[in-house]
């Protein structure tokens, strides 16, 4: 498998870092496709929490080489911060690093009208990071891109386009230290991804946030400025659609959200807030809190055959060890019909009910499990449940924020591809 993917299948936070870092041992290549600083992977390897925004999560393991291609956006002040608190932890980036020189570069003027935006009348929900704006200005053919830091003149005259007159030294300066710092890493990244998959190298697919806030797919207008779900890889990071041969879809146990629009098994009770403390839900990005609620299986569906995942990792589910009874939303009811998928329009999804299915808990740990069968009758019989919901495989399991906490299921797809990932995890 040349060429394999793993994405987010929800509305993002589902736990990709552990997934992607604990993978990426059997890869060459970790390459990021899409967003910018508005997404945030946090992985914990040797007691050590490391919290990406724009490095791939591939960079913890010393022998993946990672890209960041032409798909994602750069906040300046924000991705030097991330390179130095990497190199001041001891990761060695040399000749590991790449940036596309094709990726856009967020100004301070995108971040003033993220902001505005937010503040207006049409709140979204966004981080405020500018992301948005950024990617408005790629569209719209006035886009600062990596390539155009690297010339003094270049730079200047694409800003007065940008801005719409001449740049200020305030506004030029930091830009230009800014080229000078990605000098080393600017690649054409689509020659070099192209390059390796033809001489056999093994190059994995990262995405950002999830499928259901992917701008076309997802549940519009609350959703991000780029395509999260698997078909962005080829517009973000300039290969083929044959290139990928296989997709991990990230799922968590339950659901959650981070800003507004539609989560129909939202829990605003004590279920939720309890969900919320156990999970940790608070975002990696901007620290707000998490919107909790069950697995919502209708939504995981849709996901699953929108990326056409071949295979599910299935995170955090330890959070549920303490719950008597756990539910999991199989259809909706809207306007006194039972719907089996989503509703025709996306804007009724906020008006949905959910149909649940109860669940047995088990009422105990599970993160000293290393094998399936050592989990508890109960979780092995939840876990078939949102299979069964779901049309795929939970191929991992993860039990724990710890790179070594994870189930490998054996014999599955994700096995039968990685056959050197079984050993490492037992």
């Amino acid at each position: 498998m040349p060429g394999y993917a793993v994405i987010g299948a929800q509305w993002g936070d589902e736990g990709k870092g552990k997934v992607i870092d604990l993978l990426a041992s059997s890869f060459d290549v970790v390459a990021r496709y899409q967003g910018g600083p508005n997404a945030g992977h946090t992985v914990k390897v040797a007691g050590k929490i490391f919290r990406l925004h724009h490095v791939p999560s591939g960079i913890l393991n010393p022998r993946a080489v990672c890209v960041i291609g032409n798909g994602v956006v750069l906040d300046p002040e924000s991705f030097q911060s991330e390179i130095k608190e990497l190199q001041g932890s001891g990761i060695d980036l040399t000749g590991r690093l790449f940036v596309s020189s094709r990726a856009h570069v967020i100004l301070p003027e995108h971040v003033r009208r993220d902001a505005a935006a937010e503040d207006g009348g049409g709140r979204i929900g966004t981080t405020r990071r500018g992301v948005g704006p950024c990617y408005e200005a790629k569209a719209g053919r006035r886009g600062i891109r990596v390539e155009d830091l690297l010339d003094p003149e270049r730079l200047r005259a694409r800003l007065a386009v940008a801005l719409g007159e001449p740049p200020t030294r305030s506004v030029m300066e930091p830009l230009q230290s800014f080229g000078a710092f990605l000098r080393p890493q600017v690649a054409d990244t689509t020659d070099l991804l192209n390059r390796r998959l033809d001489e056999g190298a093994r190059v994995m697919f990262e995405g950002a946030q999830g499928t259901l806030l992917d701008v076309d797919h997802g549940t519009y207008p609350f959703v991000t400025s780029s395509n999260a779900f698997a078909g962005g890889i080829c517009n973000g990071l300039g290969v083929g659609p044959t290139r990928v041969d296989g997709v991990l879809g990230v799922m968590k146990a339950y659901s959650t959200r981070v800003g507004e629009g539609p989560l129909p098994t939202e829990l605003t009770d004590a279920t939720g807030d309890r969900l919320r403390e156990r999970g940790r839900e608070f975002g990696t990005t901007t620290g707000r809190p998490r919107r909790c609620g069950w697995f919502d299986a209708v939504i995981a569906g849709y996901s699953a055959r929108l990326n056409h995942l071949d295979a599910v990792a299935l995170t955090l589910l330890d959070v549920l060890d303490t719950f008597e009874t756990i539910r999991v939303c199989t259809s909706y009811r809207h306007r006194g019909k039972v719907l089996a998928g989503l509703p025709p329009a996306s804007w009724e999804l906020g008006e949905v009910e959910p149909v649940y299915t109860d669940v047995p808990g088990w009422m105990q740990e599970t993160s000293g499990a290393r094998r399936f069968e050592e989990l508890p009758e109960n979780t092995r019989r939840f876990v078939a449940t949102l299979e069964a919901a779901v049309g795929r495989e939970v191929a991992l399991v993860s039990v724990g924020a710890e790179r070594e906490r994870a189930i490998l299921r054996p014999g599955s797809k994700l096995d039968q591809w990685l056959p050197d990932l079984a050993p490492r995890l037992h």
